[in-house]
């Protein structure tokens, strides 16, 4: 039975009754898969969609770290499972482990709750209006189509199934491009419903979103999301486009955005990606190559924080103090708490993507949205060359300071411009890898 299968089952059975922050403060005890989609109410769709909010950050951390490591942004330390240091780093992967099949039943699970969602509002009898029933698509969609992104950053060429409305009759996996435009057509046809869901959702919304809670202000959210698909493709007019209907602002604080919210209240989850200064069984220890490259005076280098005593990893063999060991004397430390919130997109990496939609055709454009960038981490303008190569060359590095943990964009970025080996292999029989292995229970 194919791993979709086997995992939506068996997460499908609970994941209505996670708890996740909603207007009133309240938990949630989510209705039952069948009554939502035979026949969606008012109050099956709130609790179907804060179900929804809150699934998309199931495995968030695993996902994270695993993108974070192939792009060596950190070494995943943990005392009770050495793959993260072996496998992630040999670049020799299991396809039937945690770090391959968790990610991808989790980001498929999500995306049957959203189906799920969608077959009830066809067999409703509730009397949604028709703005409201746009609205729900087009919240729905946008977040499928971001789901199904999450699973393409990390199965690349393997290609994905977009079609799994279904789960006893699965369509079939697709390219990675055939992907990469089913996800942004997905995300074009939510955008027209959006525009057309009036002024106010059916739904409440976490506070993640609370900038964002409107249809007209989730669509920018949508075009923002739609932005980063199409620089992923290469279209970068279209980048252009979308950027101008997003929240991009070049004067604005790049923290603006759309937020993974957490919480220690009832069945809510904690942000998977804090760990206190100094832990020791559970580590994410800075790559030594993220303080040494950087410019001096980048304050974005205060991502990394000095730890009180290094922590010594062994090498592939095993054996410490062998001759291949690795040693971290920098904690990853950008989350203050484990219910701080984690971005899903934000203005700053819009700004980025400009420089980097204009870095062929219109250079000082993306000098100037590279500079607003710098000048926001502490350093002077930007004095380089302006060739795109050049360019690209600035804009990768402003991705990696900026974006620096926050979701494995490291490894994407190096990846689509075929800069993978630019990577450090930190030690004999290390690895660098394009995707992570279809997981070993699908089968195409």
């Amino acid at each position: 039975m194919k791993i979709i299968k086997i995992f939506l089952i068996t997460i499908l059975s609970s994941v209505m009754m996670i708890s996740c922050e909603v207007e009133d403060g309240k938990d949630l005890n989510g209705p039952s898969i069948e009554s939502i989609s035979s026949d969606l109410s008012r109050g099956e769709l709130r609790d179907a969609v804060i179900g929804v909010l809150s699934d998309m950050r199931i495995q968030l951390g695993a996902q994270t770290d695993g993108q974070s490591v192939a792009g060596r942004e950190y070494w995943r330390v943990a005392s009770s499972d050495p793959r993260w240091t072996a496998d992630l780093l040999t670049g020799i992967l299991d396809d039937n482990t945690f770090y391959t099949t968790n990610p991808y039943a989790a980001r498929y699970a999500t995306i049957k709750d959203i189906n799920l969602l969608l077959e009830g509002l066809e067999n409703t009898t509730e009397t949604f209006s028709t703005e409201e029933i746009a609205g729900i698509r087009g919240f729905a969609n946008t977040i499928k189509a971001h789901e199904l992104l999450m699973v393409l950053n990390q199965q690349f060429e393997n290609g994905i199934r977009v079609d799994v409305a279904d789960p006893k009759n699965l369509g079939p996996f697709i390219s990675k491009d055939d992907s990469l435009t089913a996800i942004f057509n997905l995300l074009a046809s939510a955008a027209t419903d959006l525009s057309n869901a009036g002024s106010e959702f059916a739904f409440p919304l976490t506070s993640g979103f609370s900038s964002f809670s409107t249809p007209a202000s989730f669509l920018e959210f949508n075009n923002a999301l739609a932005a980063r698909v199409e620089a992923y493709r290469g279209n970068y007019t279209s980048v252009l486009t979308l950027l101008g209907n997003s929240f991009m602002n070049m004067a604005g604080d790049l923290s603006t955005g759309i937020y993974f919210t957490f919480s220690l209240d009832g069945a809510d989850i904690a942000n998977p990606l804090f760990f206190a200064l100094n832990a020791t069984s559970n580590v994410r220890l800075v790559h030594p190559s993220f303080i040494a490259d950087a410019e001096a005076g980048d304050t974005r280098v205060g991502k990394a924080v000095l730890r009180s005593n290094p922590v010594t990893v062994a090498g592939p063999d095993g054996v410490p103090n062998s001759g291949d060991d690795l040693e971290g004397t920098h904690d990853v430390f950008i989350y203050s708490s484990n219910v701080t919130s984690v971005p899903i997109i934000r203005n700053e990496e819009l700004i980025l993507l400009s420089a980097e939609a204009n870095h062929i055709t219109n250079p000082t454009a993306a000098v100037a949205a590279i500079d607003v960038i710098r000048t926001a981490a502490g350093l002077p303008a930007y004095t380089g060359g302006t060739t795109p190569d050049e360019l690209v060359t600035e804009i990768l590095k402003q991705r990696r300071y900026s974006l620096y943990a926050e979701g494995g964009h490291r490894w994407i970025d190096l990846r689509r411009f075929n800069k993978l080996d630019e990577l450090p292999i930190d030690r004999p029989g290390d690895g660098i890898f394009r995707q992570f292995p279809t997981p070993a229970n699908e089968n195409k």
